[in-house]
């Protein structure tokens, strides 16, 4: 997907103009000040060792490519850790625009494979990396219980996360059931 944003090679037809719109509707305010420097991108850590380029995304993101940006799976490079924002010389919230971007994705039904796993183990133990049995023996050898006080000890405290996640939507999105419904 790394393509080139020349003039000569932007599709039209698959420009929504509306797009922009609902990124800064949703808090990403500053995004339209973009100038383009690059600053993000030279700064960003992830960019040093991925395809990964804040630039890049943030323009196809004011020029309403959509598609292109939410089905990127350079969408999920980004580690939020805020440089970009630390940087930006227009102080765009970039992080807050590319969480906004991973949440529309998600609601249109991108999400990458291993993402989708780890919220299915989210949805059905209440931790994204539950205790194993590895885990379990190493709490032991620091002389910590087996099981940590937190949902994995206590059922109706993972009942409240579930009920939680359906509430919130999370496991529509997950799973495609309705959001909001009570068990």
């Amino acid at each position: 997907m790394n393509e080139s944003i020349e003039r000569d090679h932007i599709d039209t037809e698959k420009m929504d103009p509306e797009f922009v719109d609902a990124i800064v509707a949703a808090g990403a305010d500053r995004i339209r000040t973009c100038i383009q420097c690059g600053t993000c991108s030279s700064v960003c850590p992830s960019g040093r060792r991925t395809a990964f380029r804040t630039r890049e995304l943030m323009r196809k993101a004011v020029l309403g490519l959509k598609d292109d940006v939410l089905s990127s799976p350079d969408l999920w490079l980004c580690s939020t850790c805020l440089t970009c924002l630390e940087r930006c010389p227009r102080q765009i919230k970039t992080t807050d625009a590319i969480i906004i971007l991973r949440n529309m994705a998600v609601k249109e039904g991108y999400m990458l494979p291993q993402h989708k796993k780890t919220s299915k183990i989210l949805l059905e133990t209440g931790h994204a990396v539950p205790i194993d049995d590895k885990n379990r023996e190493k709490r032991k050898e620091l002389g910590l219980g087996e099981i940590p006080p937190t949902v994995h000890a206590d059922e109706k405290a993972l009942e409240d996360v579930k009920k939680i996640m359906k509430k919130t939507g999370f496991k529509k999105l997950i799973e495609g059931e309705e959001a909001g419904s009570e068990k």
